[in-house]
């Protein structure tokens, strides 16, 4: 993504974040506000690295809902974007497709690699199982599958890659208790995730130390100030099946803002450890979400 169109979508989305903040929430009203989440970077529903058991919008059980979002995480010596959409039906079943653009910064110019950029699309699914985050007494559990595919895989695969292409899949349980936390409402989240992919899978899936799949885990916590905002971290945990460069586990603080059911807004700090031989990659990280 060139930075000409980067630029423009995110003015687009904030431009339309704005437009939308004074406008009244017209569909699922029967959910609360902040229940459907944000969007995470590979385009479901949930925080901003980890996927929770929230389907996207504010659709109850007889209606439609989704969201599209935008994100940005900058670390200085790399930066990643990533947008696209989703939909529910039903509250059911979320469909969700990404496209995730990371930008090789530091490497491409120590290296001087011909590459300036790794691209990768993600279509997703995700089922509700069973349970509701607020009303029934167990935690709502959702299965998912993540499907992604390099738009060039030939760096990846020299690096010690296996494929330029994989899919995930995860479980996660989320539940958000009412009257917790010194009485503010407390959102917990575990997701249990089958993957190979190495960097959420920008360098490919498999590799030269290990090729087969792992379970790694997931977490997530959130406390809500007041109904329209959350602070809150989560962790991921990462494999590490490529001999040229460690993979590091994940971890972000974030604040949540939710005006009303047509917009949220995410501000994070993200440590992402090291990154294809760069160490200590740690930044900003931002993203815009509009629901229906």
């Amino acid at each position: 993504m060139t930075p000409a169109l980067r630029h423009h979508l995110l003015a687009i989305a904030c431009a339309a974040a704005a437009a939308l903040c004074a406008a009244p929430a017209s569909a699922g009203q029967g959910r609360l506000l902040a229940t459907g989440g944000a969007t995470q970077i590979e385009g479901a529903a949930g925080g901003g690295i980890v996927p929770w058991a929230v389907l996207s919008g504010y659709g109850t059980d007889e209606q439609q809902g989704g969201a599209a979002f935008y994100t940005r995480v900058d670390t200085g010596d790399y930066a990643l974007d990533a947008y696209g959409a989703s939909y529910t039906i039903a509250n059911r079943l979320e469909l969700s497709f990404a496209r995730q653009s990371f930008d090789l910064g530091e490497l491409q110019r120590r290296l001087s690699l011909p590459w300036d950029a790794l691209e990768q699309d993600i279509y997703g699914a995700k089922l509700r199982i069973t349970g509701e985050l607020v009303y029934s007494r167990h935690p709502q559990i959702s299965v998912g599958v993540q499907h992604k595919r390099l738009r060039d895989g030939t760096l990846p695969l020299a690096v010690g890659a296996r494929d330029d292409r994989g899919t995930d899949a995860y479980v996660s349980a989320s539940k958000l208790f009412l009257d917790a936390a010194g009485g503010y409402q407390l959102l917990l989240n575990a997701t249990l995730r089958s993957t190979n992919a190495n960097q959420t899978g920008l360098l490919g899936f498999g590799g030269d130390r290990r090729s087969a799949r792992a379970w790694v885990w997931e977490g997530s916590a959130a406390v809500l100030l007041d109904p329209s905002l959350a602070i809150g971290m989560e962790y991921r945990q990462k494999p590490d099946n490529l001999g040229f460069a460690r993979e590091d586990d994940w971890r972000d603080v974030f604040v949540a803002w939710f005006p009303n059911k047509h917009v949220a807004v995410v501000g994070a700090w993200a440590d992402l450890g090291g990154i294809a031989t760069l160490d200590d990659q740690r930044g900003a990280y931002l993203s815009v979400q509009l629901s229906f």
